[in-house]
């Protein structure tokens, strides 16, 4: 089952809210009253803990559903640029303020643009795909209204081929061990320029096709071009599923309990 984190700190933050408006409104009076008559009276526990965590709770919430918010790499679909265990942060608006929980567009401020490293709810393969709604991240190849073919691992774009070069490559430590070897290209987006993955000689079936891009939809990919199930292989990523863009790395640490140790070098790494 997976966690909600929004829902619950959404579900603290009103609770707590709620506590301290009850009590301010119905007994705090009442309670102010008593000790004025020369009574001892303190504020109910529950109440104390509201008025102390509400803020709190406010500020992160506001913080995560606005401005940024932190992920983790789950897995290497992303390699060269984004290894599993990587900590990054989500600019939360560059594609508009949503309301938290619902992801529910309230004001327009950008919107993705191609080459983006883009976090969003996974649409699933269907409407019983136990899996909808997980968080991926993938890089916009394809705009509203694009026709986009891939073939071998190469992107054409409205008629136009990208370029490709090669740019030696890949050695792997940790987790991404087993893609040591792998070719590095670096693809020449229209405006943005990447690295990315190719296993030489894969058996992986790499689901080349044209797609065009409805509106209100994106087109995407995972820059470990032959360990990624992307667009190709499942669809398009509605405009209501957008979470946001990706930014920084502020940690690496591969396992939770990061026993493989940090990566440092890492720290502070735009993403790009």
């Amino acid at each position: 089952m997976k966690l909600d984190f929004a829902l619950i700190l959404t579900a603290l933050t009103g609770l707590a809210g709620l506590v301290w408006l009850v009590d301010a409104l119905f007994f705090a009076k009442a309670r102010k009253l008593m000790v004025r008559d020369g009574e001892e009276v303190t504020d109910p526990g529950i109440v104390e803990y509201a008025r102390s965590l509400f803020p709190v709770l406010l500020f992160v919430l506001t913080l995560r559903s606005f401005v940024a918010e932190p992920f983790r790499i789950p897995s290497g679909s992303m390699m060269p640029n984004l290894l599993v265990g990587d900590f990054i942060l989500v600019n939360k608006y560059n594609y508009g303020l949503r309301l938290p929980v619902l992801n529910r567009k309230i004001v327009a401020i950008g919107e993705p643009r191609r080459g983006d490293v883009m976090v969003f709810r996974y649409p699933g393969m269907g409407p019983d795909d136990p899996t909808a709604g997980t968080d991926y991240i993938k890089r916009v190849i394809g705009l509203p209204g694009d026709v986009v073919t891939v073939k071998d691992n190469r992107v054409t774009i409205n008629g136009v081929a990208v370029g490709y070069q090669g740019a030696g490559y890949f050695e792997g430590h940790g987790a991404g061990l087993d893609m040591t070897g792998a070719n590095v290209f670096t693809e020449s987006l229209p405006g943005r320029s990447h690295t990315l993955l190719e296993l030489p000689g894969t058996g992986f079936d790499r689901h080349d096709g044209t797609w065009t891009v409805p509106a209100g939809n994106y087109f995407v990919m995972g820059d470990n071009r032959d360990n990624s199930e992307d667009s190709r292989f499942w669809g398009f990523v509605p405009e209501q599923n957008l979470v946001g863009r990706a930014m920084v790395i502020w940690l690496n640490c591969e396992g939770w309990a990061c026993s493989d140790g940090f990566d440092y070098s890492r720290i502070g790494d735009t993403i790009h």
